[in-house]
């Protein structure tokens, strides 16, 4: 007999167990002998088994590192972490933490719940995400935490409306979808003086476009759903900064349990490795779209930070990151066009390239009328102290031939 191959699965005698039900739960398992797999592991495991009930004990009281049950922590949840982290916090001379979640709202929420306390205070954007907005005044504001709205673009409006019990200071690096870019660092600076945390939303400006924990912010949160992912087929939150605050939210987490499932965290590390790509792509075709639209008769405004008519165009050069293609300004592009709400409806409505539907950030160019859309909990009063007009359609530009959206959405214009 030739000699057998010593990769070859055998099965040997009294390995599978005695007992029909025995064998099916204690089933053999192979041996890497060393070897690591180029892509990540998906661990799709609920629980762990320990050698002793001791080790059980201190993995679980984090007295000892490990595993105990996939909703406190999981190997590929992990590795997703720390992978985007890695992306983030690039250049940092300080060691930080990151923690995964199972939308970017239960990053948002648990964040939230891990810093504040009942009478707690927090100071958010007055262009604030329409999901933010709802926890902090239909959820939060129950429980006696305030919340007061400001231009976050000013920090002298920030540190003017500090209190006693104002708890973290909330921004957007990208505010949606008005554009408008936060002073990150002069917000970090007011933060400091006060002592308290600057918990920055960059959804909007993944790392190849900004990274704000280089700028002063203590914890930045990411909708993973939209860039990270890339491909509109995963949903996912992420937090990177501080550890001990990272502590504190990891612990709000596992109490929550909004924690991210094994199969969504490989989607999402696989996003990692084409980020800088795609980002690249999708900043480039935006700048284009929006010098397009700008002077566009039936345009009433384009929000867009590359533009130089943009408010915060000069920061948003010293915030952002630049390749070979030029600054990266990110990749959501506002238009209003003339005629109110009927006219927004009209724009999304008359787009054949661009498609109306949910989320960003993916391969399709997707649009949104803002006000029945991602600001719908705002009433006409926000809305209109958040600087959104009510025809404001959002483009998340997606990887398509600019030249072809530009057409289609001229088309549509009329």
């Amino acid at each position: 007999m030739s000699e057998v191959r010593s990769n070859l699965p055998i099965l040997l005698p009294g390995e599978a167990g005695a007992n029909e039900s025995t064998r099916a739960v204690h089933t053999p398992r192979p041996d890497f002998s060393g070897v690591r797999p180029m892509g990540l592991p998906t661990y799709r495991t609920s629980a762990y088994e320990f050698d002793s009930a001791q080790q059980y004990a201190d993995v679980l009281g984090d007295r000892s590192p490990g595993y105990s049950y996939s909703r406190i922590d999981n190997p590929t949840v992990d590795a997703f972490a720390l992978g985007f982290a890695s992306l983030e916090a690039h250049g940092l001379d300080r060691p930080v933490a990151a923690q995964a979640f199972a939308s970017g709202m239960a990053a948002i929420s648990t964040v939230f719940v891990a810093l504040c306390r009942a009478g707690a205070h927090v100071i958010a954007p007055a262009a604030v995400y329409g999901g933010t907005y709802g926890v902090l005044e239909h959820v939060l504001r129950r429980f006696g935490v305030a919340a007061t709205f400001v231009d976050i673009t000013d920090p002298d409006a920030v540190r003017a409306a500090l209190r006693e019990e104002t708890a973290l200071v909330w921004a957007e690096t990208i505010a949606n979808p008005t554009t408008a870019v936060a002073d990150i660092e002069g917000l970090a600076a007011v933060c400091r003086e006060a002592g308290i945390p600057l918990c920055v939303d960059s959804t909007f400006a993944p790392p190849p476009v900004c990274r704000p924990l280089m700028w002063g912010a203590a914890l930045v949160m990411h909708s993973a759903t939209k860039y990270i992912g890339g491909h509109s087929d995963v949903t996912g939150g992420v937090v990177v900064g501080d550890v001990e605050l990272v502590a504190a939210v990891r612990a709000a987490r596992i109490d929550l349990g909004g924690s991210l499932a094994p199969d969504e965290a490989f989607l999402l590390h696989r996003g990692l490795a084409t980020l800088p790509l795609r980002v690249a792509r999708h900043c480039a075709s935006a700048a284009r779209v929006a010098e397009a639209l700008a002077d566009h008769p039936a345009v009433e405004r384009v929000d867009y930070p590359g533009l130089a008519s943009h408010p915060q165009h000069a920061l948003a050069g010293k915030l952002f990151e630049a390749g070979p293609e030029g600054t990266r300004y990110g990749a959501i592009v506002t238009i209003t066009p003339r005629g109110g709400r009927e006219a927004g409806f009209a724009l999304a409505d008359r787009l054949q390239v661009a498609e109306v539907a949910t989320s960003l950030g993916g391969a399709h160019t997707v649009v949104s009328h803002v006000a029945s859309t991602t600001h719908r909990q705002l009433d006409d009063a926000a809305l209109a102290a958040a600087q959104i007009g009510p025809g404001a359609v959002r483009f998340s530009i997606g990887l398509e031939d600019p030249d072809d959206l530009i057409a289609d959405i001229q088309r549509a214009l009329g």
